[in-house]
């Protein structure tokens, strides 16, 4: 009797045992890659309206470098760049769309943080663009004001929801300063404010200040104040859980840095995959019996995709946001890790 007792309960730990490896393979199985794949189109978390970096034109066109990351996303996936659809969402309402499942991938100038990283059930795959705090202000209004040690007692505009509230407090607070903190959800609202007279300083990241100025009344009266005042990591960003998504997103963004360092881009792609370089074999997937891309669930000739539909980093960068767009933000600290600056690209091999 005990025997029988002892086996028939082994027999229900093995059969519970053996369900629940059913149950979390069918789960790990069905990730958003496949998800993605099924529905045939990437659903992309983006701003609701950043010059350079995401907005719509006047036929509901999205551009700008957040953009055509997720254009090279679903490159990676499908080879063609049309297989996106945006989601414009402002700093409030990011997290739980990607939380919910509203959208596939979040790039959206978020910054990297502990907290993010820890307490929201996200994940961030890379760093796509260095940032840092900064301030504007209208010259002609605060005229004498070149430096932002110069703004004690001054109302400062700045959006609700993000990280920019709490550099704000913490820098007037370790410089003793007085401030006015003028506080809007949206950053159309905040724009408005600003451009109306509300407030006399304008606080976002540097790389928004620039695109918010082109967008003012007399853009030429405003100017960026050269102190940056916290370290602002802006990546994309997937949710916990799912590795191979993860992996997907991160290796988009190192593929186009190593394309950008190996001198891939968009007009001599073709002519490189007749390459010898091991190196670049290996990144265009012509080398034999590679398994890179399929590995990543996806197409050997994966980056080839990437970089004929948005191009190499460097591209993607001075097309939306540096030398060859409006705002021409110098690459900075964006710049390759061989030219002095962070960005560096994981090896593909």
């Amino acid at each position: 009797m005990k025997k029988y007792i002892h086996q028939s309960v082994m027999g229900k730990i093995i059969l519970g045992a053996a369900l629940s490896t059913v149950l979390i393979g069918g789960s790990a199985s069905a990730g958003t890659l496949d998800d993605v794949k099924a529905k045939g189109f990437l659903q992309c978390g983006v701003n609701t309206g950043l010059t350079g970096f995401a907005s719509p034109d006047d036929k509901g066109e999205w551009t700008g470098f957040d953009v055509d990351y997720c254009r090279a996303v679903a490159a990676a996936i499908f080879g063609d760049t049309s297989k996106v659809k945006f989601t414009p969402l402002n700093a409030k309402e990011r997290f739980t769309a990607l939380q919910s499942g509203e959208v596939d991938v979040l790039i959206r100038n978020t910054t990297w943080t502990i907290g993010r990283d820890t307490s929201l059930g996200l994940d961030f795959t890379g760093v796509n663009y260095y940032d840092g705090q900064g301030f504007m202000i209208n010259a002609k209004k605060l005229a004498g004001i070149n430096s932002a040690l110069q703004l004690s007692g001054a109302s400062v505009c700045v959006q609700a929801g993000t990280t920019t509230e709490l550099n704000l407090a913490d820098y007037f607070r370790s410089n003793k300063m007085e401030y006015n903190p003028v506080v809007f959800e949206k950053v159309d609202e905040v724009n408005a404010a600003y451009d109306a007279g509300r407030c006399d300083a304008y606080t976002t990241d540097q790389s928004g200040l620039y695109s918010i100025r082109l967008r003012l009344s007399n853009p030429d009266d405003h100017i960026v104040l050269p102190e940056i005042i916290s370290k602002e990591p802006l990546g994309p960003t997937v949710r916990q859980g799912d590795s191979q998504w993860a992996d997907v997103i991160r290796w988009v963004h190192f593929a186009m840095l190593d394309a950008e360092e190996m001198g891939i881009n968009q007009g001599n792609v073709d002519e490189m995959k007749n390459s010898d370089n091991p190196e670049i074999k290996r990144i265009l997937g012509t080398e034999a019996d590679t398994k890179i891309g399929t590995d990543l669930g996806l197409e050997n000739d994966w980056v080839v995709k990437i970089i004929k539909g948005v191009g190499n980093y460097g591209e993607v960068f001075d097309r939306n946001i540096g030398s060859g767009s409006p705002l021409k933000i110098a690459r900075g600290i964006n710049a390759q890790w061989t030219k002095g600056g962070l960005q560096y690209g994981m090896p593909i091999r």
